[in-house]
């Protein structure tokens, strides 16, 4: 019988302390959680993984540094800018000048370049990337240069970088395994992404038989737009920002001032415009579009446009910076330069 109420007891006294050690390892699962845990310190391996403390924080675009051609100081320069306010991260358009060579040289020389920014970079192609190169027999080498560039930028979920953000990309779809070059990612509240939309009118050709590279990627960029949007409506995002190197024109439609753009009889901006309009209406957050579509009448200095809820930056400067304040009336504000009021 002791030996009976001994074991009892012992038995006892094991599940008391199984209790008292699964207690103690849920209060600390607890206290990890808890929202100071979950806070990023400036710097941390939690930040760069893209968790942003909840508030204000900015990011920074660099625009067409590649004007002058194979001068890297510029580029070097325009990166410095960006980056010495400590952004989320940096989104740089373009590569190199249409007047450069399409080399793969020329491309790892840049790849370096970028991918030594102190903050993570984003790259997003431009036209003159790709879309303009020539073979040695001065065919259109466009598709194979654009396959080249894919490759090189876009081997992994991460942004370039010394601190690095994980990115989304549409080539995770196996329908669209092409598509590298456009990838989503969330600081807070908001969501940007790249879109693949040079600003050669979408590298539409005129030419009978030469637009299947232009019809695919319209195809890409449509479930990608529906995507992006989709997302932002089921995660209640406060805003959606795009990026591309061609300006859709969303500045031609009724409200906005009218601008002749387009030489080709055919918009090649047309489909992704209506679209954009469209899911944009149905949103209950801000969008806004940036890109570096050279304009010979847009202002030296880089301001937001806006129209209801839609916002539109051209960037003709080298760099800017962006700042996101959740509690202001238009989420987003160009440091310096005073914005147009919607």
């Amino acid at each position: 019988m002791k030996h009976a109420a001994r074991a009892a007891a012992g038995h006892t006294a094991r599940i008391s302390l199984a209790r008292t050690v699964l207690a103690l390892s849920l209060a600390a699962c607890a206290l990890w959680l808890s929202p100071v845990h979950a806070e990023s310190k400036p710097g941390s391996k939690s930040e760069a993984r893209g968790e942003a403390k909840a508030g204000s924080f900015q990011f920074g675009v660099v625009g067409h540094s590649f004007k002058t051609g194979a001068d890297e100081t510029v580029l070097k320069r325009a990166i410095a800018g960006a980056t010495q306010g400590n952004p989320a991260f940096v989104v740089a358009t373009g590569v190199k000048a249409g007047s450069e060579p399409c080399s793969d040289k020329l491309y790892a020389s840049r790849y370096a370049l970028l991918d030594a920014s102190s903050a993570p970079m984003v790259v997003s192609l431009a036209g003159s990337d790709w879309s303009a190169c020539l073979n040695s027999a001065g065919r259109s080498n466009a598709i194979d240069r654009l396959n080249r560039l894919r490759e090189l930028f876009y081997r992994d979920s991460e942004t370039l970088g010394a601190r690095r953000l994980p990115v989304t990309r549409l080539s995770s779809s196996a329908k669209f395994r092409s598509y590298a070059e456009n990838a989503h990612w969330q600081v807070g509240k908001v969501l940007f992404a790249t879109i693949n939309l040079p600003a050669n009118n979408n590298h539409y050709r005129a030419e009978a038989g030469r637009n299947s590279e232009y019809e695919d990627r319209l195809v890409a960029n449509r479930a990608w737009l529906h995507r992006l949007f989709n997302l932002a409506v089921r995660q209640q995002m406060e805003g959606l920002v795009l990026f591309s190197d061609g300006d859709v024109g969303l500045e031609a439609e009724p409200g906005f001032s009218l601008m002749a753009r387009f030489e080709s009889k055919r918009d090649g901006f047309a489909e992704p415009r209506k679209q954009i309009k469209t899911l944009a209406s149905k949103f209950k957050g801000k969008v806004l579009l940036v890109d570096t579509q050279i304009v010979e009448a847009a202002a030296k200095e880089p301001s937001i446009h806006w129209q209801n809820n839609v916002g539109h930056l051209n960037l003709a400067a080298d760099w800017t910076e962006v700042r996101v304040a959740p509690a202001s009336a238009t989420l987003f504000a160009i440091k310096g330069p005073a914005e147009t009021a919607p």
